[in-house]
């Protein structure tokens, strides 16, 4: 696999994230009853800064929570025979929030609907609202985001990669290009 473009940088994806963060305080006038949940692994970091730029904007802490979906996936006997589970961590009632789901890459939408699964088993939310960083296409269920930090077209052959400084030790948004 060999790197066809840099897409984001740290400075572009944190614009992105600060304009996702006040578009969510304006679509739900203000934060009252707003609650962000991420992803593992690269969805919860992305949750973590949302929350720290809404906290810039409304001077209010906003409780974020950390969703692991192994268990609702539905490509989970392809990943592995012994797939790793970790901790789910709300520590909030979900009772009538609005909850921010927060994933790094939208891709085919498989992903999302097992968040979905598995954030309603925990608790009956008014509302999801998706927050992704990436839109690549390509979807295979009727899922669309809320939130976009930037929508970029790819091929089938691509990849596109998230590496945060919390993971990878820096910032930035990389399409890969499958070999063969």
């Amino acid at each position: 696999m060999k790197e066809k473009a840099k897409l984001l940088d740290q400075e572009t994806m944190n614009r992105s994230l600060v304009r996702i963060a006040h578009e969510i305080v304006e679509k739900n006038k203000g934060i009252q009853d707003v609650c962000i949940v991420g992803i593992r692994t690269r969805g919860v970091h992305l949750a973590a800064r949302l929350a720290a730029f809404i906290k810039n904007i409304e001077n209010k802490d906003v409780p974020v929570g950390i969703l692991d979906i192994t268990l609702y996936r539905d490509d989970l006997t392809m990943i592995s025979s012994q797939p790793v589970v970790h901790k789910t961590e709300i520590d909030f009632d979900m009772e009538g929030k609005n909850i921010i789901l927060v994933d790094d890459v939208l891709y085919s939408g498989r992903t999302i609907r097992a968040a979905m699964d598995a954030l309603i088993d925990l608790g009956r939310p008014r509302s999801i609202q998706l927050a992704v960083l990436i839109d690549r296409g390509h979807r295979e269920l009727p899922i669309r985001p809320d939130y976009v930090g930037k929508n970029i077209p790819t091929a089938k052959n691509e990849t596109v990669e998230v590496h945060l400084v919390e993971v990878e030790g820096v910032d930035e948004v990389v399409i890969v290009e499958k070999d063969g």
